[in-house]
């Protein structure tokens, strides 16, 4: 395990945070799918993503989704941090995009490391102004894109995270992502195929322009 940290978060933190890490970490492989953090739960420890690959979502009160960011290797989630830190319940919902590794780190142990670690003050102070900026890019794409340009840029971030240029999802769910109906997404969808920039496929959306 030591080895996995070191590979991913090597560059971040000096040895001896590193084997704090693993030391008080667990471990975790989630399959793709899988509902990490629910809103409304406190949360109790913080994923460091080692592999894979977790949307990070808000829910309105009809229970519709809207997608915030994506989280990588080397990503951990500043809203998780504040929930952690401020012991509240969680505001947004966590879903394994991908198949993904990570180590969760105890709640307690993010306030020592803080004080103990310049390091980990950075990497959290650093993980706060990334999802920030996120946020803030959704916030831009829904007050000034249409949502013709707001879904090709999701696709394009869909393929960017997966790593390949087939996206297997169904309409509906890109719907729920984009907090739009299937009926829209549908329609835009064959839109962006007569243009020649995808390709649809039953539950799946091939990308052939980027």
């Amino acid at each position: 395990m030591i080895k996995l940290l070191r590979e991913n978060y090597g560059h971040l933190f000096e040895e001896a945070l590193l084997k704090e890490i693993e030391s008080v970490g667990t471990y975790k492989e989630i399959p793709e799918g899988f509902q990490l953090i629910e809103i409304g739960q406190y949360v109790t420890s913080m994923p460091l993503l080692i592999s894979g690959a977790i949307k990070v979502l808000r829910q309105d009160e009809d229970g519709d989704e809207l997608l915030l960011y994506f989280l990588e290797r080397g990503d951990t989630c500043a809203m998780t941090l504040s929930c952690c830190l401020g012991q509240k319940k969680s505001e947004i919902r966590a879903v394994a995009e991908r198949d993904t590794k990570l180590m969760m780190i105890p709640i307690q142990k993010m306030e020592e490391w803080t004080a103990n670690y310049k390091s980990w003050r950075n990497f959290v102070f650093d993980s706060y102004h990334q999802r920030l900026n996120e946020m803030l890019e959704t916030i831009d794409s829904i007050a000034f894109l249409k949502m013709d340009e707001r879904l090709w840029k999701y696709l394009l971030e869909k393929v960017r995270i997966n790593k390949e240029n087939i996206i297997y999802n169904t309409h509906q769910e890109i719907a729920y992502d984009l907090h739009t109906s299937r009926v829209v997404i549908s329609r835009l969808l064959k839109t962006l195929e007569n243009r020649g920039k995808i390709k649809l496929q039953r539950n799946a959306i091939q990308i052939l322009e980027e």
